[in-house]
């Protein structure tokens, strides 16, 4: 797919990982919508990149009428809609049974509502409307659909549950997904970062930040958001790939503490 002229929705494309898609995005050429509910985030990334390349819908992604409405209001702003990364997202620290009493359901759904429930949502959407698009190769290709999980999908640490299973369940839509979307010419992969540098390792005590950045086989530092955002770009690009998962971690095996 070349980006140039294409359209995108980033969730969470105010900040960290969505943000460097963004702006990789119009770098490319590509109009973005930014889905966020962090609006004065959002209108720094405008300014930055320009009103005519990048527009903002305050969107909750778990909420149906908002990811509707928002969708088809970015279809009839930029005329058609191409690729979408679901980068929204939130994590939790909480044991199953602690000194405290038992994982708080509410506590449970909220997870999984944003993180699995949400990235489901906004591609169902999504694919609705890029199945209207004309193909822009001989092969019936109208779109692109890129999740994102974490490697705590496949090691997820202690008081990680509903996160780990928020974001194994983003694993485990994308083959059967890619599968259900084959027909319109829609491919779906998922990134599966690691230890990525967003802003909340700012916040780190320095000796915590250094181990985690120790604990990375090679290269043995944190992820940049540019990195993620360079993969997502190849995935858009490269139209062979489809129904994968792909890690990057730097080779990082989480341990359970």
């Amino acid at each position: 797919m070349d980006l140039a002229g294409k359209v995108a929705i980033v969730t969470g494309g105010a900040s960290g990982l969505g943000r460097g898609t963004v702006e990789a995005y119009v770098a490319k050429g590509a109009k973005v919508a930014i889905f966020d509910m962090n609006e004065d985030n959002a209108n720094e990334v405008i300014g930055q990149l320009g009103a005519d390349n990048v527009a903002f819908w305050n969107v909750n992604v778990s909420d149906e009428d908002s990811v509707r409405d928002a969708v088809a209001e970015v279809v009839e702003k930029f005329g058609a809609l191409h690729i979408c990364n679901n980068y929204a997202g939130i994590g939790s620290a909480c044991k199953t049974l602690s000194k405290k009493g038992v994982f708080p359901m509410a506590e449970y759904m909220r997870i999984i509502n944003v993180n699995l429930v949400g990235t489901f949502n906004v591609a169902r959407f999504a694919a609705e409307q890029m199945a209207k698009n004309e193909p822009f190769n001989e092969y019936g290709g109208r779109g692109v659909i890129i999740n994102t999980a974490s490697v705590a999908a496949y090691e997820g640490q202690v008081g990680q549950l509903a996160y780990s299973a928020s974001k194994g369940g983003v694993v485990g839509m994308t083959i059967p997904m890619a599968r259900d979307l084959a027909s319109y010419g829609i491919r779906v992969n998922t990134i599966v970062p690691g230890l990525i540098h967003t802003p909340l390792f700012e916040t780190m005590p320095e000796n915590v930040y250094k181990s985690l950045e120790s604990s990375v086989p090679y290269p043995p530092r944190l992820g940049q958001p540019s990195e993620i955002a360079h993969l997502s770009v190849c995935i858009a690009e490269n139209e062979y790939m489809n129904g994968e998962c792909i890690r990057l971690d730097g080779a990082i095996r989480m341990q359970p503490r």
